[in-house]
């Protein structure tokens, strides 16, 4: 196992306070009722055309964000062209591999379970927007 480390950061860190994913998909969503299953509540919604265009789901102290690409290009058209849909990651520490992975199931896994060098569980899964979301939970 990898020692961790806190890393002290040169320059002016106070000029960030959060930094928050979101995840350009196809559609929001099935991505939404992917991440209740885990206990996230929906904080924010809206709307695009007859369908969900963005979504802002928070649990405990997480915020993860979903904007559907058809929204993205609405509101600005070059920016939704420098966005593909899906492709992105999320590691997500968790304390029960197996509940975490129990509360998704039906979600494609694309990594078997497997434990790291840096003494992790880990199993990969797709979530409904394409996205790798791989929850790790300490090894003992």
């Amino acid at each position: 196992m990898v020692p961790s480390r806190l890393l002290t950061l040169p320059g002016p860190t106070h000029m960030i306070s959060k930094i928050t994913p979101v995840l350009v998909v196809d559609a929001v969503e099935p991505c939404a009722q992917f991440w209740q299953k885990l206990g996230f509540v929906r904080v924010a919604e809206v709307p695009h055309g007859d369908s969900l265009g963005f979504v802002i789901l928070v649990g405990n102290d997480i915020e993860l964000m979903y904007q559907s690409k058809e929204s993205v290009i609405a509101d600005d058209a070059k920016i939704g062209s420098l966005l593909n849909a899906g492709g992105a990651s999320l590691f997500v520490e968790v304390p029960n591999l197996k509940a975490a992975v129990k509360a998704v199931r039906g979600a494609p896994i694309i990594l078997a379970e497997r434990t790291t060098f840096y003494g992790m569980r880990e199993v990969g899964v797709l979530d409904p927007g394409g996205n790798l979301v791989l929850f790790a939970q300490k090894v003992d």
